[in-house]
């Protein structure tokens, strides 16, 4: 009940922190007001003010806004991700992006911009409508497929295999996804470089829900299964004996990864590093303690996006520095660090 306790604490902290960043970032843009403030905006949108110009209104709510929730849903799904594929796999380098779940997603749905005019008529108006989404997550689950397949033998999964099979994967996927590039046209082309260097700025309302919807069926399965990865800690026999149905477990955390993923890079492109970033970090405050670590992970996920987000469109200004760059950019001394405490291990 303490622990319990302690991690209502914890969340309730953090929720407040993101809350802060949220109202910060909403404030923060090239747009001029007239002299006010976009509180001050806000403020007469809430009292429905008629006064208000529409175009104030739009960026507050149809620009800023929507882009703020984005970044906290896929912030968010990204840090859980990396999270519950760490305790998957019992390593700290299993992300989506390290593993290949990313080169994946975007893969296809590099496939479906480049060459969906060919067959998207021949489908129903609901899957033309989110055709690379849907690609996006096929890409990604067969991509999780494959290198648990490659990795896993006997029940066990080797970490060794694990990165160079996503390593290749990446590989595989990053030369056709730049033979899609050479042979796309204009218009396509500006397509496939959202994709490989992620953003936010295609934010819409729209996007939201669907992202909303993803992120609570996902988390609904997922974020309980804390103790359950804490068990899988122990091996996979031990966990068996503690009454946890590894195989079921095994199921569940790759389609929800892959769902979550491939959501992600459908709206946002390629955002790497945050599913290993914040899973590091909570780590060094709470070891590997998944009941603290998985419902943690959603929320500082959003904090670490949120956050990456503004700066890249206030640092540049008025142009837009790509979400992907600041992420990488964060997240590759933090792959060092992991790396040379793994070798100071197996010394």
């Amino acid at each position: 009940m303490r622990t319990q306790s302690k991690l209502y604490v914890y969340v309730t902290i953090s929720a407040i922190l993101l809350a802060i960043i949220a109202v910060w970032s909403l404030n923060i843009g090239v747009y001029d007001f007239g002299g006010k403030s976009a509180f001050e905006v806000l403020g007469k949108m809430i009292k429905n003010d008629p006064d208000l110009a529409l175009s104030d209104r739009y960026v507050i709510w149809d620009v800023r806004a929507a882009r703020i929730i984005m970044a906290i849903l896929i912030g968010s799904m990204l840090a859980v991700s990396g999270t519950g594929l760490q305790g998957l796999f019992k390593n700290p380098l299993a992300t989506g992006d390290l593993i290949g779940l990313t080169s994946g997603a975007t893969l296809l749905a590099a496939v479906t911009i480049v060459l969906g005019g060919h067959f998207r008529q021949y489908l129903p108006e609901a899957v033309q409508f989110s055709l690379v989404g849907i690609a996006a997550f096929i890409g990604s689950f067969l991509s999780m497929l494959l290198v648990y397949r490659i990795s896993t033998n006997g029940g066990k999964t080797n970490v060794v295999m694990m990165l160079l099979s996503g390593v290749a994967i990446t590989a595989i996927g990053f030369s056709i996804t730049g033979f899609l590039i050479y042979i796309s046209k204009d218009d396509q082309l500006r397509d496939l470089t959202f994709w490989n260097l992620g953003s936010l700025a295609a934010a819409t309302w729209t996007k939201n829900i669907i992202l909303t919807i993803v992120l609570l069926i996902s988390y609904f399965i997922l974020l309980p299964k804390g103790k359950a990865l804490n068990a899988m800690m122990l091996g996979e026999k031990d966990a068996q004996h503690l009454g946890i149905n590894v195989e079921r477990l095994k199921k569940q955390i790759i389609i929800i990864t892959a769902l979550m993923i491939g959501s992600c890079v459908a709206f946002s492109g390629t955002i790497g590093f945050v599913g290993l970033i914040v899973p590091y970090i909570l780590r060094l405050l709470f070891k590997s303690d998944y009941a603290f670590i998985l419902p943690l992970s959603a929320i500082f996920g959003s904090i670490l996006l949120l956050t990456a987000d503004t700066f890249s469109r206030s640092i540049v200004e008025p142009s837009e520095l790509p979400i992907g760059i600041l992420t990488a950019l964060m997240g590759g001394p933090i792959f060092i660090s992991i790396l040379i405490k793994f070798k100071k291990s197996l010394s």
